[in-house]
């Protein structure tokens, strides 16, 4: 493996996922906390009520991302411990009101971290959206991104001076998740509501980076953190890769697959293109209008503009992705692609996740082709069923070669031409994993969740070589 001399190495978690004390010092409800408290939405009822107890632990947490080497830790903001909100409003304004204990604890977050040189990349939104919002419509209300941009300012003004490293948003189609029932809040609206929260989305985003460059200094950077089924060509040859390249500029979807498939008429929350053209290229690709028809959100004057607003990074999650091949009916032949189901026994992670490194490789390089904006993998990892052994020790063997064999793949994105400055694995702890609660294991380091005892795993020695080596073992 192969990585330029400054890449950006680091490991990565999430606020609800591993701070746990969920109702200390006023910290107020997420749609997060009431998802997880309605019977049946999670794995066996499980909450970040306590999660990792990061909250209390995290000196003892950043102790040990030092010994393992970790130089940049990307973690989020939960924005309801450091704004409140009254249930009420006056005069139809919504402001929060600064909750400063939690601010502290950011701030002793952030301090500890640059005292053992790890550099902080923050996260202003991981999906913890203020209970009180959703109530006044969360994503669904185009006034979203005037909370947002409240918080961001707030978030940005206080730790600009030592946090120079901002994602905005992380996986816009996530959140949307959360209004096809999946997800919290748990709901399942109308695809025009769809449509609708995509471009409050959107509109949130650029409103957070105007926010962050109005209130930092200059060499301050911004970005977001995106994600979806990462496609790529089943082959090398000349044919997949034509197929693979036609498959990414489908924004619809076969029903119920979340695969794409040109002329259904639904909305394919995968497509890269619907999502990142408004902020790269300034306006929704073409044929959306004609494919969606009324189900097309209103676009206001000035929304483009907004939406637009220039960062200084992509941010990628990449898990797993879909095998692209050339058309092989005459139905596929239409749409210039057919998509090469997976044979049965096909190597999967604990999640059931395909196992798809090609990904890492094709579907940055088409990122970076397409967008020119540096990359940054902001989440690539697996979860797995990881134990203690006899020995006291974890020896997850498939979780290194997972990660050896997606860098792999990524420095060969690299050689060929794409611009990729960064890689956050994830994660470095164990943690509350949403709808699955407890049941799956993603960090470099085992979390005992009855004693809180953290156990490096065999992964986080061997990441540790990885990062001491830029790379090359």
């Amino acid at each position: 493996m192969t990585f330029p001399k400054d890449f950006i190495w680091g490991a990565a978690t999430a606020s609800y996922q591993i701070e746990g004390a969920a109702k200390e010092d006023g910290r107020q409800e997420s749609v997060w906390d009431a998802f997880s408290h309605t019977p049946g939405k999670t794995k066996f009822g499980a909450s970040g009520d306590i999660a990792c107890d990061h909250y209390h632990r995290y000196k003892e947490d950043i102790e040990l991302f030092s010994e393992l080497g970790i130089p940049n830790y990307r973690f989020s903001v939960a924005w309801p411990r450091v704004l409140s909100y009254d249930s009420d409003t006056k005069g139809g304004a919504i402001h929060g009101s600064v909750n400063q204990k939690g601010l502290d604890f950011y701030d002793r977050l952030i301090d500890s971290l640059l005292e053992k040189n790890i550099t902080p990349w923050l996260t202003l939104f991981h999906w913890d959206l203020p209970l009180v919002l959703e109530r006044k419509g969360g994503w669904r209300n185009r006034d979203v991104r005037y909370w947002a941009g409240e918080y961001t300012e707030l978030i940005v003004k206080k730790f600009g001076d030592r946090v120079k490293n901002f994602f905005t948003l992380n996986e816009m189609p996530c959140i949307l998740g959360g209004y096809m029932g999946w997800m919290a809040p748990g709901l399942a609206v109308s695809q025009r509501e769809h449509l609708n929260i995509v471009h409050n989305l959107l509109l949130t985003q650029g409103t957070m980076v105007q926010a962050v460059r109005a209130n930092t200094s200059a060499g301050t950077k911004v970005g977001f953190a995106h994600c979806g089924f990462a496609n790529f060509p089943l082959t090398d040859s000349a044919e997949d890769i034509e197929a693979f390249e036609k498959s990414m500029d489908v924004f619809e979807e076969k029903e119920e697959s979340w695969l794409p498939q040109k002329g259904s008429g639904e909305f394919y929350s995968g497509c890269l293109h619907y999502w990142c053209d408004p902020i790269y290229l300034g306006h929704y690709p073409e044929g959306a209008e004609k494919a969606f028809g009324s189900d097309m959100p209103e676009i206001l004057d000035g929304d483009m503009k907004i939406i637009s607003s220039p960062v200084d990074f992509h941010g990628q999650n990449i898990y797993e992705g879909v095998a692209i091949c050339a058309p092989k009916t005459d139905k596929d032949k239409e749409q210039g692609f057919s998509i090469q189901n997976f044979p049965f026994g096909y190597h999967t992670t604990g999640a059931k996740w395909n196992i798809t490194p090609r990904s890492m490789h094709y579907f940055t390089k088409h990122i970076y082709d397409r967008y020119k904006k540096p990359i940054i993998i902001s989440e690539n990892g697996l979860s797995t069923n990881d134990f203690m052994s006899e020995d006291g020790k974890i020896h997850d063997t498939l979780r290194i070669d997972f990660t050896k064999a997606y860098l792999n793949e990524l420095a060969k994105s690299i050689q060929d031409g794409a611009n990729i400055s960064g890689y956050f694995h994830w994660s470095i702890l164990d943690n509350f994993e949403w709808a699955r609660g407890y049941t799956e294991r993603f960090g470099l380091v085992h979390v005992d969740y009855e004693t809180q005892k953290r156990t490096p795993k065999d992964s986080a020695y061997w990441y540790r070589d990885v990062i001491k080596n830029n790379g090359t073992l």
